[in-house]
């Protein structure tokens, strides 16, 4: 009760001054008596908002300077940083438009065509390769040290690249397309701008996602002994990413789904030799079930 009293009789005072205040623009207002008396503790004269400009001439502290030079150097950092990401995506994305007309050409393997015609169409495309990733490294080399921060802005088309490469490599060879041959078709070096590990193994995945699909229409086309050369290759290479301690990622998954592909071709292979239509190589297919069996 006497605290809402004394409320009530500050708020009145207040009112009455206000109402009998002939210049409203003062800006502060004395308290009466009764109010530093009951709160001894605070002030007696109260700045008003319409006339509070104190401290506005108060110098800035040395820390906002401070802070502002600190982020003016962060500005042109980021801006620096975002022109080249620009200029980095502008070029994988002439390296993915590289890659579909490499693959659009790959896919008239599946047609049963001569694979010498094929793959002359596909080489035709690893030259302008071989120029974009030159200049993607001409770009990176305009900040040392920086290749893993840009990384990430081409590395699903070089996965993708070092995918059919693989695959033509195996087409003309029967054989594993190795981290440095890729390299040196791509024109790169290790010292300065190389082919990742883990996205040169990507590529070697997703190319083995492929080979289960060419078993298939190699057989409806008539090659019955493609099956036991493809489940040779796919086994060993599937023995060899093995012996990698890969962690639970991208990378770990793309491997496990391998040995699906793997399955595949195994049951192609099957189905071949039990209706005896594999008339070479009956050997190498016996010795190759016992290896994934």
């Amino acid at each position: 009760m006497k605290s809402a009293f004394r409320s009530a009789i500050c708020t009145k005072l207040t009112f009455s001054f206000r109402s009998l205040n002939p210049t409203p623009h003062r800006s502060s207002l004395v308290l009466p008596p009764y109010y530093a008396a009951v709160y001894p503790g605070r002030p007696s004269t109260l700045t008003s908002m319409a006339g509070g400009e104190s401290g506005s001439n108060t110098p800035p502290s040395p820390t906002v300077h401070t802070l502002e030079k600190q982020f003016e150097v962060f500005q042109h950092k980021l801006s620096d940083s975002g022109t080249l990401r620009e200029r980095i995506r502008g070029v994988a994305l002439e390296i993915e438009s590289a890659t579909r007309l490499m693959q659009s050409s790959l896919l008239l393997i599946h047609q049963s065509r001569p694979i010498p015609e094929v793959l002359e169409k596909a080489n035709g495309q690893i030259v302008v390769l071989r120029e974009l990733f030159a200049k993607l490294a001409e770009i990176i080399s305009e900040s040392p040290g920086q290749y893993y921060r840009y990384h990430g802005d081409w590395r699903s088309e070089t996965q993708s690249v070092v995918s059919l490469l693989a695959f033509m490599h195996w087409l003309e060879t029967e054989s594993l397309l190795l981290h440095a041959e890729a390299e040196e078709k791509l024109g790169l070096k290790s010292s300065e701008f190389g082919l990742d590990i883990e996205d040169y193994l990507t590529g070697i995945c997703f190319m083995s996602n492929d080979l289960p699909r060419y078993v298939v229409n190699q057989v409806t086309a008539g090659d019955y002994d493609c099956p036991r050369k493809v489940l040779k290759f796919l086994t060993d290479l599937h023995a060899a990413f093995r012996m990698l301690n890969l962690r639970n990622d991208f990378l770990r998954k793309k491997f496990d789904g391998m040995k699906y592909d793997l399955r595949r071709v195994e049951e192609v292979h099957y189905d071949v030799k039990i209706r005896g239509l594999a008339t070479s190589g009956n050997s190498t297919a016996e010795q190759v079930d016992g290896e994934t069996s």
